[in-house]
């Protein structure tokens, strides 16, 4: 049980060309696009008054980039937790939503369902994602408690945390947004994930992929 609570800064990373294409990346290793860039440096500007004491990130490139951002207006240095990777979508990855809608009809309608224990071939399942998620946040949520950390991960993930925080089944249908370079905030306790805020937009106001070079 912890005896003081932690808060947690939870952030996906910037956008990257597969987002933009609507491509599954998974494990694929995708870096930040153009516009990706320029979000994780609007995201650094917006936290770099915030007195965070650590920062852990996903191994993968796109979310590495986003952490180390926001590392360098903290003066502080990323730390990998290979927990906080993307969910793995096996055959899926690369692949847009509609190719996965006709390629891959019927494996489409189980993962459009949400059902916790289907894989795609290769692939990891809700199950097995969500409880990998949620034992990498809760090992770095202990190593601090009392402090502010943040967590930079993938929309997966971010899912994942949310339902934690908020009670929601795996299986239950998604009505939250899962921004690119957005803050999330929880609390946590010994109790769990408690939601504080979510999917904060406004440090990225009027930036779009017209705003910055290609």
């Amino acid at each position: 049980m912890l005896e003081q609570a932690t808060r947690v800064i939870l952030i996906r990373h910037g956008e990257t060309a597969w987002n933009r294409a609507t491509r599954i990346q998974g494990h694929t290793d995708i870096p930040l696009s153009t516009l990706g860039l320029a979000q994780a440096e609007r995201l650094a500007e917006a936290l770099a008054d915030e007195p965070l004491t650590a920062i852990y990130s996903s191994d993968l490139s796109r979310a590495r980039q986003t952490a180390e951002a926001v590392a360098r207006s903290q003066g502080l240095v990323v730390q990998i937790d290979m927990g906080l990777r993307e969910r793995a979508f096996g055959r899926f990855e690369g692949l847009s939503w509609d190719e996965i809608a006709q390629n891959h009809p019927e494996d489409s309608a189980r993962w459009r369902r949400r059902e916790p224990d289907f894989q795609v071939g290769g692939g990891e399942s809700l199950n097995t994602f969500s409880a990998r998620c949620l034992v990498a946040a809760q090992r770095a949520v202990a190593a601090h408690p009392g402090q502010a950390i943040a967590l930079v991960a993938h929309g997966g993930v971010l899912d994942c945390l949310y339902r934690a925080a908020t009670r929601t089944a795996l299986d239950a249908p998604r009505s939250w947004q899962l921004g690119n370079a957005t803050i999330n905030r929880l609390l946590a306790t010994g109790e769990g994930f408690t939601l504080v805020g979510w999917n904060d937009d406004r440090h990225l106001a009027g930036l779009s992929a017209d705003d910055v070079a290609a």
